[in-house]
């Protein structure tokens, strides 16, 4: 089933019209250089200020010091979270490039340029994304009903 799906998604690449396709690597590329700024911005800044915001060489007490490394955390998970989106960003590029772009994993419909626009390296359409959500909250509620009930049996 899935390599169906893989070749469908193929000759529906192939269908994307030019201005389609234009429109969204300029978006992508946008996205991504955009991201890029940013990370780049924040790795210069927290260079320059230092870990501690610029207090470098003043000796900082508990609540500073506290402070600080939860700055340092915030900022260091901001970058990750940035590159994580640009590494998506990137495969959506390859994904353009291989015709696979802009059409759902699941049922290899044309996903919707509002939802890309908002979520640009989407692999799903909403319904779909919808239907996997969906399936994995009731997984999960089956689990910690299953997970609940073991613990007695343990007993």
């Amino acid at each position: 089933m899935k390599t169906q799906v893989k070749e469908s998604q193929k000759t529906g690449g192939e269908r994307m019209s030019r201005s389609r396709y234009s429109e969204l690597k300029q978006m992508l590329d946008d996205r991504r250089r955009e991201i890029e700024a940013e990370v780049k911005g924040k790795m210069r800044h927290v260079r320059t200020e230092g870990t501690w915001g610029g207090k470098l060489n003043d000796v900082l007490d508990d609540v500073e010091s506290s402070e600080a490394d939860i700055q340092e955390d915030i900022e260091f998970a901001l970058i990750q979270m940035k590159s994580e989106t640009l590494n998506k960003i990137n495969d959506a590029l390859s994904r353009l490039e291989q015709g696979d772009y802009g059409y759902c994993f699941e049922c290899s419909e044309e996903i919707a340029e509002k939802r890309l626009r908002a979520l640009p390296f989407a692999v799903r359409c909403k319904e779909c994304e919808e239907a996997r959500e969906v399936a994995e909250r009731r997984a999960r509620h089956l689990s910690s009903r299953r997970g609940g009930s073991s613990l007695f049996l343990d007993m």
